[in-house]
């Protein structure tokens, strides 16, 4: 893996009153901020410790960019499609800014060698940003490494060690920069800033994978009793006392106003969903009930569908599902890593909003300039 030290762009901390307010808002307004001198430009080129605790957990990685050509070469692998216009947006906001404000996030299997570096170079550096977030309480540490030796030892075992990645979080920003560096290396350009993309890379063990929930408004749709009968083709269905998640793969629960099911998929159900090589619920979801039940055929675009990330709890899932007269609230299990390494190593995708990644980076800790 080809990478790269940089000079970064950080916060000044003490220009920021709120730092949800503040960081919620760099996305669009970094300019403005970057005008009012709310950044400053770090003294040299450095690789990056960043580490994340959260209830309890702490999650530990590196920031450095690395070559587009990892991710144009697939050696970084992604597991989604994506879309032209959200690919659009994105060139937007870089011309805008000059600048990326948020890395992309990749996983790697772990190496003892590179975790050793990481946790010598936590007790040799001093921090640079030590930021508690006020709506979360998460806390954000940022080592900055400068010696020569230790930015050149991780450059070394990138390059040995690290054969391959995949993307967690940012593929519509790898889709954007991609397109502009092979738009730059057309015209032969001398310059080409998109070369190097900021980058978090995380060992699998540092991140954990959450459920990716569905909440379908059937107001003008469905009575819930036809549903029901309709589901029971595809689905055993099991009456539950409480809400509750599923427990295993295969296996899904619903909310029905007050009511909730465990339903769990049929054999001669998954039978027409093919040989797939990576059987997923959100797929069979997808195609047994979404699109054969209601009518819903396009996932990514149809309004019915609000998608809920499964950190929240889960009287927040039942709040989302009483916003309609009628909804129906599917809790799936999480993606297993297996899968999605199965998945892009395929060279396959995933169906839109399949995983949910923690721990979560937040716009404007590290900036990139272009």
């Amino acid at each position: 893996m080809k990478i790269k030290s940089f000079r970064a762009v950080i916060p000044k901390m003490n220009f920021v009153a709120s730092p949800k307010a503040f960081f919620s808002s760099v996305k669009e307004k970094y300019p403005d901020y970057r005008r009012g001198e709310f950044f400053k430009k770090t003294s040299q080129e450095a690789i990056y410790i960043y580490q994340i605790a959260k209830n309890g957990e702490i999650n530990t990685g590196i920031i450095t960019t690395v070559h587009v050509k990892e991710f144009i070469s697939n050696r970084i692998k992604k597991h989604e499609n994506t879309l032209k216009a959200k690919e659009q947006q994105q060139i937007d906001l870089m011309l805008k800014r000059k600048a990326v404000v948020k890395p992309i996030l990749v996983f790697y299997n772990a190496e003892k060698k590179i975790n050793t570096l990481i946790k010598k170079c936590i007790k040799t550096y001093e921090k640079i940003l030590d930021i508690t977030l006020d709506d979360t309480d998460e806390v954000h540490r940022i080592w900055e490494v400068t010696d020569g030796t230790d930015v050149e030892k991780f450059i070394t075992l990138f390059k040995n060690i690290v054969s391959e990645g995949y993307i967690a979080d940012g593929h519509h920003r790898v889709a954007a920069d991609s397109l502009m560096y092979k738009r730059l290396k057309e015209e032969k350009s001398l310059d080409n800033p998109y070369e190097y993309l900021m980058t978090a890379f995380f060992p699998s063990t540092e991140l954990q994978i959450y459920d990716f929930n569905r909440v379908i408004d059937a107001s003008n749709n469905i009575s819930a009793t036809k549903f029901l009968v309709a589901l029971s083709k595809v689905c055993d269905i099991d009456i539950l006392e409480k809400p509750s998640r599923p427990k295993k793969k295969f296996e899904l629960c619903l909310c029905i106003g007050e009511e909730w099911y465990k339903l769990t998929w049929k054999k001669e159900a998954l039978k027409k969903i093919g040989k797939k090589t990576v059987l997923l619920d959100a797929t069979i979801l997808n195609e047994l009930v979404l699109e054969t039940i209601l009518d819903i055929k396009d996932v990514r675009a149809d309004t019915r569908i609000k998608y809920v990330e499964g950190v929240i709890e889960i009287d927040q899932f039942v709040a989302n599902c009483k916003k309609n007269e009628i909804s129906f609230g599917f809790l799936l299990y999480p993606v297993e890593i297996e899968d999605l390494i199965k998945v892009a190593d395929k060279k396959m995708v995933m169906p839109p909003k399949s995983t949910w990644f923690e721990p979560r980076m937040k716009n404007g800790l590290l900036v990139q300039e272009l």
